[in-house]
């Protein structure tokens, strides 16, 4: 049988991460670039040609244009959050499937009004949180769900930092309140955030308090936040997000029987393979000077870089719809609203001075 063509895909916008997305585009094999917009047609060109797009490459001067194209299946959007609820509902509402940056909006209401227009039209929404297809997350969630190794999940913490220069804490979007306004915690906080609800099975937590001391920029940007997430059955959760700190992402997940590790989880130490650490039933010997069924490492090998995996997975649940008439695959929009609430609540906490907030019902 021959493979079906691959899902056309334009790029809309020619933002920094749409450079490492485009290779991903090239890299997915049932996917292509088949257009690239921004506002100035020359930025556009320019932007093709540096990234290697193919020649049949469509140029477009306005993201207007682009929706027009009855030649791009899908749309890759790394515009600015505070641009995300406009664009993508025009793209859903032009039938085009959307690939969407995160955080994937201001809040949570602005990200439903998304999700409507996508399910009035058919369409499949996924945000862009590369590491979570990565082939070594499906073994973390393997680890997490075993009786025996993990046992019942206790606690959770999660953060990720990186520290911006000068530059990057005068200029960069993210620290705009126009543009990103969500800072550090949209950015950085949503990877931790969607690791707590990911070893969470998706449960949303019922309360989340951040702690004193988040900092925030002259124009009210949070540059750096933690908080504390805690659910009905006593499980907790800390996160903490910074654009302060030096480069670490980190998840570690203990259970009743098991304690899981990992050091680079947003972006791999190495591009081909990810690595874990597991405990199970760990313990000290006679003398309490050393340890019993000290951490394993494990690691995992992929093919295909993060990005591209996450990119053949949309381009498939496209290629469903398209040619088969499936229905759009409604895990990704759940995920990341739940996300996107949580990011909420955090910024809630912040600015009623560190409250307590509720998440039931919501």
């Amino acid at each position: 049988m021959a493979t079906d063509t691959p899902i056309r895909i334009g790029v809309m916008g020619c933002a920094e991460i749409a450079r490492k997305v485009s290779r991903a585009i090239h890299l997915a094999p049932n996917a292509t670039i088949a257009a690239v917009a921004s506002r100035s047609l020359e930025k556009a060109k320019s932007f093709a040609s540096s990234n290697g797009y193919p020649e049949s490459t469509k140029i477009h001067g306005s993201y207007e244009s682009i929706l027009e194209d009855p030649e791009v299946d899908a749309l890759y959007v790394p515009l600015p959050t505070s641009l995300h609820v406009e664009w993508a509902i025009r793209a859903a509402e032009k039938g085009k499937h959307i690939l969407l940056e995160k955080p994937v909006a201001m809040n949570v209401a602005e990200f439903d009004k998304i999700v409507a227009a996508c399910e009035a039209n058919g369409v499949q929404i996924m945000d862009g949180t590369m590491w979570v297809h990565n082939p070594r997350t499906a073994k973390l969630k393997e680890f997490l769900s075993d009786s025996d190794r993990f046992g019942e999940l206790k606690t959770v913490q999660s953060c990720f930092s990186f520290a911006g220069d000068e530059d990057f804490l005068k200029n960069d979007i993210r620290v705009k309140p126009g543009l990103d306004g969500l800072g550090a915690l949209g950015d950085a906080g949503w990877y931790a955030i969607r690791a707590t609800l990911l070893a969470n099975n998706f449960e949303l937590p019922n309360t989340v308090t951040a702690f004193p001391g988040a900092v925030l920029n002259e124009a009210g940007v949070i540059l750096s936040c933690g908080a504390s997430l805690t659910w009905e059955d006593g499980r907790t959760a800390t996160i903490y997000c910074s654009f302060l700190a030096n480069l670490t992402m980190e998840i570690t997940a203990i259970g009743t029987n098991g304690t899981l590790r990992v050091h680079d989880f947003i972006i791999p130490f190495q591009e081909t393979q990810a690595s874990f650490t597991t405990s199970t039933k760990a313990w000290f010997n006679e003398l309490v000077t050393a340890w019993v069924n000290p951490p394993s490492e494990h690691t995992v090998k992929t093919e295909l870089p993060q990005e591209a995996c996450m990119v053949r997975e949309f381009a498939r649940l496209v290629g469903e719809i398209k040619n088969k008439g499936a229905k759009p695959d409604g895990f990704w929009p759940s995920i990341s609203r739940k996300t996107q609430l949580v990011v909420d609540a955090v910024k809630e906490s912040v600015d009623k001075n560190y409250e307590q907030i509720s998440l039931s019902g919501r």
